[in-house]
């Protein structure tokens, strides 16, 4: 007796399935499916009105930054010029000699790997540049291999602009730049990581 309130509602599901046929809803079937074990559907690229998909919107660059670097960084006691209120993160990023692959200019040529610091102030927005420069390491979007002045082949920041000094101004890539972190917030933005 206790089964048969189940069986009276899985003849029901049936039941409203065979009426419904054809004019279903799409809601309807997604819930049939996941109780029969299916799951539910998998995301389409287009919602029901034809809209284009948020996940397009959403979705980040892959640069060709070469495998096997490093980024690391730490929390120096003292301010950058222009922003006197906190301390400085410093970040190391570290690239050994590899052999480039077919992303880059010469596959199957040899590359000098680099060592590069890059600082940020340790405040709100410089932290969350920090948390953003690490999803653009993770896509291979802040480095890549590039012919330097004597044609040698080598790890090179790419285009999202790094800070490499503490000082100097905007003009050699330092502090103070007033507009460096707004600057660098929407480089990364273009690459799809906000």
């Amino acid at each position: 007796m206790s089964s048969s309130p189940l069986k009276a509602r899985e003849a029901g599901v049936k039941t409203s399935e065979r009426i419904m046929g054809a004019s279903q809803s799409k809601e309807k079937m997604h819930c049939t499916r996941y109780l029969n074990g299916k799951g539910p559907p998998p995301l389409t690229e287009k919602d029901e009105q034809g809209s284009s998909n948020l996940k397009k919107n959403s979705l980040i660059k892959q640069g060709n930054q070469p495998d096997g670097g490093q980024m690391n960084w730490k929390i120096e006691r003292r301010s950058l010029p222009g922003h006197s209120d906190c301390d400085t993160i410093q970040i190391l990023f570290q690239f050994d000699d590899g052999i480039q692959s077919d992303k880059h200019p010469h596959p199957g040529h040899s590359y000098y790997g680099t060592e590069c610091v890059a600082y940020l102030p340790q405040n709100t927005t410089g932290t969350k540049i920090l948390r953003l420069m690490e999803q653009a390491f993770e896509h291979k979007l802040l480095f890549t291999v590039e012919a330097n002045s004597s044609g040698e082949y080598c790890v090179k920041p790419a285009d999202i602009p790094l800070k490499t000094l503490d000082s100097g101004g905007p003009g050699s890539s330092g502090y103070p730049d007033p507009t460096y972190l707004k600057t660098v917030k929407n480089s990364l933005k273009v690459k799809g990581i906000k």
